[in-house]
């Protein structure tokens, strides 16, 4: 029987999405260990566990290398990727914003030319062009967006807020939200006609866990 690969990403999405998986009957004790290991199995199940990197987890999936994956919907949008978005999970709750100095609130009501630093250049321009109809200057970065418009390479910067703490730290502040965002279970294409009993197996399970825990909140 072939495995059934599941793409975690490392870090607290790991964690919240461990807690699920167990709660369905799964050993996940191996992957609660301190370990540089990547590769987790489980032969009972037939199931095989792979950790990578959060905006890495949809690439596993898209081309096959995972049949299952949980990532945030913000590489969802992004990246636009041809998956099966199964299931939403609730967890990893956060929010994509348009974020910069308190000053800069006016200039976004209707201005154009503006500087936007961001690691998420498909969502800032459909937010920008095609929903406010505003043109814009995207400046692509990969960490600390924050100092973009401190330190003047751009005006406003749209990323993920989740307390908005490091903004405030920062002297930014949120101008406008773009959209929601939550951990989604996605699953391959291919591996949902090849696999499709097993993978919906785990799939309604899991919709069943997160649904109780919605009556249970």
């Amino acid at each position: 029987m072939k495995d059934i690969v599941i793409a975690l990403a490392k870090g607290r999405l790991a964690e919240l999405s461990i807690e699920v998986f167990e709660k369905i009957g799964i050993d996940c004790s191996q992957m609660k260990e301190k370990t540089r290991k990547l590769i987790f199995e489980n032969e009972e199940l037939g199931l095989k566990f792979i950790m990578v990197k959060a905006t890495d987890v949809a690439t596993y999936v898209e081309y096959g290398a995972a049949d299952i994956g949980i990532v945030g919907s913000d590489v969802l949008i992004e990246e636009g990727r041809n998956l099966y978005e199964m299931v939403n999970l609730g967890f990893g709750k956060c929010k994509v914003a348009v974020a910069g100095p308190a000053s800069m609130a006016g200039r976004l009501s209707g201005g154009n030319n503006i500087r936007v630093a961001t690691k998420y250049p498909h969502i800032a321009r459909d937010y920008f062009e095609f929903k406010k109809g505003q043109t814009i200057e995207i400046i692509k970065l990969n960490g600390s967006i924050e100092l973009a418009p401190l330190v003047g390479l751009s005006d406003v910067i749209v990323d993920i807020v989740e307390s908005g703490k490091t903004l405030a730290e920062n002297g930014l502040v949120v101008l406008e939200d773009i959209t929601d965002i939550s951990a989604r279970l996605v699953v391959n294409r291919v591996s949902m006609k090849m696999e499709k009993e097993r993978i919906l197996d785990i799939v309604s399970k899991i919709k069943a866990e997160i649904a109780a825990r919605g009556d249970r909140a």
